[in-house]
C-alpha cells in the first residue's frame, strides 16, 4: 500500500464506500471522516456529493465542515470534488430555487434545458465522452473521447472558461464535465463508477497528492472565508 492518506469528507451526502474502494483498489490509504482536524491535516481531500445542491450545502453546514473545506483549499491541499461535490464549489445553484454555494469557484450550476436537448432525457444518465480542453495532471493517460459515467440534471457554468478541463456533449449541448483550478480538480461524472478510466483518474489524484501542496489562493485571502475574486488558472 502507498503511504499517502486521503480523507473522504463524510457529511451524509456521497457515495462514500464506492469512492473509498476505488482508491483502495489503486493502492491508496483512505479514510472516510467528518473530523475537521483529520480532514485538514490529510495529504489530499475528496468532497463527494449526491442528491440536491441545497441538501449537500445543508449537510456540510450541519456537520460543521464548511470552514474546513475553505481551509483545505486555502492551504493548498489537493482537493477532488465529485458530482454535487463539484457543484457546491461554485457560487450558486439553481436547484429548487437560488442556493448559495461555497463560492470558491465563480459560476452558477444550472439545469439542462429540455428545449435545447436534441432527444436527450433529463437526467443525463449513463456513459458519455470526455473532450479534453486542458491536460490536468489528473488526466494523465486519459485519451480524448474516453467515456465516464454520469448521473445528473444540473451542471456548472464557470465564469472563467479557462478552468474547464474537459467538456461533454449531451443532446447537442456542451457542458463542463470537469474543472481544474490550482489545487482543485472536480468532476461532474463519477470516477468511482467509471471502471478503468475512473480508476486511473483516482490514481492520478493520488499521485498529485503525493507531489505535495500546490500554490495557495492569494496570501491576502483569510482562511475559512470563501474567495471573493474570480479564480484564475
Amino acid at each position: 500500500m502507498l503511504g499517502t492518506m486521503i480523507a473522504i469528507i463524510d457529511y451524509g451526502m456521497g457515495n462514500l464506500r464506492s469512492v473509498q474502494k476505488g482508491f483502495e483498489k489503486m493502492g491508496y490509504v483512505v479514510e472516510v471522516t467528518r473530523d475537521a482536524r483529520r480532514i485538514e491535516t490529510s495529504a489530499g481531500v475528496v468532497l463527494p456529493g449526491v442528491g440536491a445542491f441545497g441538501a449537500c450545502m445543508n449537510g456540510l453546514g450541519e456537520c460543521g465542515l464548511v470552514d474546513t473545506v475553505y481551509r483545505v483549499v486555502a492551504q493548498g491541499t489537493p482537493l477532488l470534488g465529485i458530482c454535487v461535490g463539484m457543484q457546491i464549489l461554485f457560487s450558486e445553484g439553481l436547484e429548487f430555487g437560488q442556493v448559495q454555494g461555497l463560492d470558491i469557484l465563480k459560476g452558477k450550476v444550472v439545469r439542462f434545458d429540455p428545449a435545447m436537448l436534441d432527444g436527450g432525457k433529463i437526467p443525463h444518465m449513463g456513459w458519455n465522452q470526455l473532450h479534453i480542453k486542458r491536460r490536468a495532471p489528473h488526466l494523465d493517460g486519459i485519451p480524448e473521447g474516453a467515456t465516464t459515467y454520469f448521473v445528473h440534471s444540473y451542471y456548472p457554468v464557470p465564469d472563467d472558461p479557462e478552468i474547464i478541463a474537459t467538456t461533454t456533449d449531451y443532446g447537442g449541448s456542451e457542458f463542463a464535465s470537469s474543472v481544474w483550478w490550482r489545487n482543485i480538480f472536480a468532476t461532474q461524472f463519477h470516477p468511482e463508477k467509471s471502471q478503468a478510466i475512473g480508476l486511473l483518474i483516482l490514481a492520478n489524484f493520488g499521485k498529485f497528492v503525493g507531489a505535495g501542496p500546490r500554490a495557495c489562493p492569494p496570501s491576502g485571502q483569510p482562511q475559512g472565508v470563501a474567495p471573493t475574486t474570480a479564480p484564475s488558472p
